[in-house]
């Protein structure tokens, strides 16, 4: 940058007063400030759009890396899912000319137990003498066990 001391601004003051005059010389210093403010953030607009467009040319070198990566795992996991698919069926066509029967699959009992239990209201179970909760041997005891007469 230009190197202004004070002196030399004393002096480039000096000049401006005598040729401008003192009634035009705030006016023409503001113009002069809004300038260089203009200047200034044009310059750093400038510097912001140069920066992100050089921060935009990495992001896209470092997705299509990214992306080249993707690609050689998706290939590498495929052929090892079709090495395992080429064994799986060797292994079940060995399983299958064996005089091993296959397993039965599981199928759940068919009780209504979820129905018994929580869909029917607790008045109803009470009424017709269903527990709705458990008690243990000794507070069924004392609470069946005979009254003494009086």
């Amino acid at each position: 940058m230009i190197d202004l001391g004070v002196s030399k601004i004393a002096l480039i003051g000096a000049v401006a007063l005598i040729v401008i005059g003192p009634e035009k010389l705030p006016r023409v210093a503001r113009m002069v400030g809004t300038m260089i403010g203009r200047a200034q953030r044009y310059v750093s607009d400038v510097k912001a759009e140069v920066n992100r467009s050089m921060d935009l040319d990495e992001l896209k070198k470092m997705k299509e890396t990214v992306e080249g990566a993707a690609r050689d795992v998706e290939s590498s996991i495929q052929t090892s899912a079709s090495d395992f698919e080429k064994s799986w069926e060797q292994v079940t066509n060995e399983a299958g000319n064996t005089s091993y029967e296959s397993y039965p699959t599981y199928s759940r009992p068919h009780k209504k137990w979820r129905m018994k239990t929580s869909a029917t209201p607790k008045w109803f179970k009470s009424r017709s003498g269903v527990r709705t909760s458990a008690q243990s041997g000794a507070a069924r005891v004392a609470r069946y066990r005979p009254q003494k007469p009086l």
